[in-house]
């Protein structure tokens, strides 16, 4: 038993694993004495940190594991019974603080996992607002592309260089491989390459426009994604890699008008042209959607471009258009002034012309008429005589026509007696009637006012035509002539539905109706009345010797005095009616001055002869000169005879009473010898009576006429029975102005 062949372990020694013990202890209390140090460290540095205490109560249990290893440190070796205690002491602490802080983790662990969750919606909701960051970024970016294109298609309005610049600005934003423009063609049955990105100058390609890609395209809003083989899309070169994706879009043609390109339509409405967006196909690039959403805002950016630009074209067109009618309408406005302008001389000229032989034969008929003659040489005189006034009648309506056309005839208002002036109408138609056996009545209302304002001469003019026409067309029976103020209720005639008279508080309307029994007219004729040279086809119409210009005249004097006029007859053999309407002022003044008026017909009042009255003549033209001596030396005047201004001058002297002058010869101005006249002779009663004797009847001569100081003017031509008046009238009145 001594011996023993046993094998036994290789274990450490007991005094090595004391050693080991020992060593581990003291790193343990070092690790648990260090660990504090640092929790203390982080509560201080943390200010949200919401559980202090429980790190407080976690920092003392490491203390005292550590202490308890640290005490344990005494314990490997003999050692007395305070160490025990103070081992089993720190043991207890230790049990108790570890017992308590395993019990708060269970209540504080809860909250920690929600802090956590907390921490994680946190975290998610930031991923959220960065993403939302960079969807803003995306679309401000996009918005500021969306502008600068905006700026570079709006900048011009000129079709085409609106639709390239879209192309290149879009091939440039988007780093596109190639984008081409497909517009519809006249027919709206294909659509047709017309611009690319890459190429100058397309080929004029086409498709048929129901394709179902195309129909795709056109039925969205949106830009769609279609292949990079379909039709559309294969224009750019075939190359080796796959190509890259391709969209298109629908440009909507809003209006184009009178816009072709090519083949374009002429008008396009409800029509898209086609859009195609192509990216490299060396890249592994797509389509974003703010990508998208910028190609959709270009396209409805260039839809509005292309119709501003159409209206631009339009009204560019409408202004060369109307330029054009401008000129046109000036040069014809000018050329119409220039025909006025020469009308109106003419007339002058043949006016003046006409009156001086017309003064000739019908002042050496009216003195032939007072010698000794034959009864069939009286009967040719006095024929020679009515053909003489009818044709001078014919060349007052020719140019008061004339006139009334061209609108330079204006009316001369003033106040006048009314009822003088249809007494004139009667003493001058009773003789004409008489001869015919028709008994002519006036019949004037009560309430119709003795004086009025207006232009006495047309409304006389007016009245003798519509009288005359009477008159003409009667060969037996009566003529009434009717004058009344038109009352409220029959200034709206049932015959007159375009006349729309405006009652007022200064002014009537004037109503004369002349009832004849002559032979009528038909319904269908009455119109022609009033159109100048245009007769009925009656044959008493035709046999009356009328112009044809004399109710043309009327209604134009009637419009020119806002009034209305017009011709009722039930037939032919039942007489017919003629009713106008003028508008007439009210004068305030009774009183006011104003000029004789010299009728056209001689009167029976005054001397017969001038017996010794010294009268001197200004005439260039020797006829004229002759004739109106003839005149003046018939009625016992003795006539001085002058052909030129300086003789004029020269010879007139205070022993002539009257000076008679043509104011219109070429070559001679009257009106200048008027004046040096009127210097010549400063006392009033020394110097002659000066009167126009002239052929025109605008109303400018009368003007001058009253400038220069002349006392008269009377119209050629003058019969001897006239020229007799006239004396008359000049020596009772010292003035006397005829009307114009």
């Amino acid at each position: 038993m001594d011996s023993c062949n046993c094998i036994e372990p290789q274990w450490p020694p007991d005094d090595l694993l004391m050693k080991y013990q020992y060593i581990s202890d003291f790193f343990i209390a070092l690790a648990y004495f260090s660990i504090p140090l640092e929790l203390i460290y982080f509560v201080k540095k943390s200010a949200v940190f919401p559980y202090r205490w429980v790190l407080v109560q976690f920092g003392a249990f490491i203390v005292l594991c550590g202490a308890t290893h640290l005490i344990n440190l005494w314990t490997f070796t003999m050692h007395t019974r305070t160490v025990a205690m103070v081992m089993t002491t720190a043991k207890v602490f230790t049990a108790v603080v570890s017992c308590a802080t395993a019990l708060m983790l269970v209540h504080i662990i809860p909250d920690l996992l929600s802090v956590k969750t907390r921490e994680l919606f946190l975290k998610n909701k930031a991923a959220e607002l960065d993403r939302e960051m960079g969807l803003i970024r995306t679309q401000e970016e996009t918005g500021r592309h969306v502008r600068m294109l905006t700026h570079e298609i709006r900048s011009t309005l000129d079709r085409h260089t609106i639709l390239k610049t879209t192309l290149v600005e879009l091939g440039r934003t988007l780093a596109l491989e190639e984008c081409a423009l497909w517009m519809p063609t006249r027919t709206g049955l294909e659509l047709q390459l017309s611009y690319t990105l890459r190429q100058q100058n397309p080929v004029g390609y086409t498709v048929p426009i129901h394709l179902p890609v195309i129909n795709q395209v056109f039925s969205s809003s949106h830009a769609v994604k279609i292949s990079p083989k379909c039709p559309v899309a294969r224009i750019r070169p075939a190359g080796k890699y796959m190509p890259g994706e391709v969209v298109a879009v629908r440009v909507p043609l809003l209006h184009l008008s009178n816009f072709q390109i090519n083949d374009w339509p002429e008008l396009s409405t409800k029509r898209y042209a086609l859009m195609v967006l192509m990216l490299p196909s060396d890249s592994a690039r797509q389509w974003h959607a703010h990508e998208l959403e910028l190609v959709e805002v270009v396209a409805d950016q260039v839809a509005v471009a292309l119709s501003h630009a159409a209206i631009l074209e339009e009204s560019m067109r409408a202004r060369d258009l109307l330029m054009e009618q401008n000129v046109a309408l000036d040069l014809a406005r000018r050329e119409a002034e220039t025909a006025i302008r020469a009308r109106n001389d003419f007339l002058a000229v043949m006016n003046h012309e006409m009156r001086t032989p017309m003064h000739a034969i019908i002042a050496l008929s009216s003195l032939l008429q007072e010698t000794e003659l034959t009864p069939e040489q009286r009967l040719m005189v006095e024929t020679i005589l009515k053909s003489s006034n009818l044709l001078s009648t014919l060349i007052n309506d020719v140019l008061d026509l004339s006139r009334l056309e061209d609108g330079s005839l204006q009316l001369d208002l003033g106040t006048f007696n009314l009822f003088a002036v249809f007494r004139e109408v009667l003493n001058l138609i009773k003789p004409i009637a008489s001869v015919k056996k028709l008994h002519v009545s006036l019949n004037l209302a009560p309430d119709l006012p003795e004086y009025a304002i207006g232009d006495e001469k047309r409304l006389m003019q007016t009245i003798l035509n519509v009288v005359g026409n009477a008159v003409k067309f009667s060969k037996e029976g009566s003529i009434s002539i009717t004058a009344f103020v038109a009352k409220s209720e029959l200034l709206r005639d049932s015959q007159t539905p375009e006349f729309f008279p405006v009652p007022s508080d200064n002014h009537f309307y004037l109503r004369v109706q002349v009832k004849d029994s002559g032979v009528g007219i038909s319904p269908q004729d009455i119109p022609k009345l009033f159109t100048k040279f245009a007769q009925t086809q009656s044959t008493a119409t035709r046999n009356s010797g009328g112009s044809g210009l004399g109710l043309a005249i009327c209604k134009r004097f009637v419009n020119l005095m806002e009034g209305h006029i017009w011709i009722e007859s039930e037939g032919l053999g039942k007489g017919c009616t003629a009713i106008f309407m003028v508008k007439l002022g009210i004068p305030e003044r009774l009183n006011e001055p104003k000029l004789p008026f010299m009728p056209k017909v001689p009167t029976n009042h005054g001397p017969t002869a001038f017996p010794g009255l010294k009268v001197l003549v200004m005439d260039e033209n020797g006829v004229s000169r002759m004739v109106t001596k003839g005149l003046l030396v018939h009625l016992g005047c003795d006539v001085t005879m002058v052909s030129s201004r300086e003789e004029c001058l020269r010879v007139v002297s205070h022993e002539h009473k009257v000076v008679f002058m043509d104011v219109c010869v070429p070559g001679m101005d009257g009106y200048e010898v008027a004046i040096r006249i009127n210097e010549k002779f400063t006392k009033r009663h020394e110097r002659p009576i000066i009167v126009a004797l002239t052929g025109n009847t605008d109303k400018v001569t009368k003007e001058n006429c009253m400038r220069v100081g002349m006392d008269g003017i009377i119209l050629k031509p003058v019969s001897l029975d006239k020229m007799r008046s006239v004396l008359s009238d000049l020596l009772e009145h010292r003035v006397l102005f005829e009307a114009i």
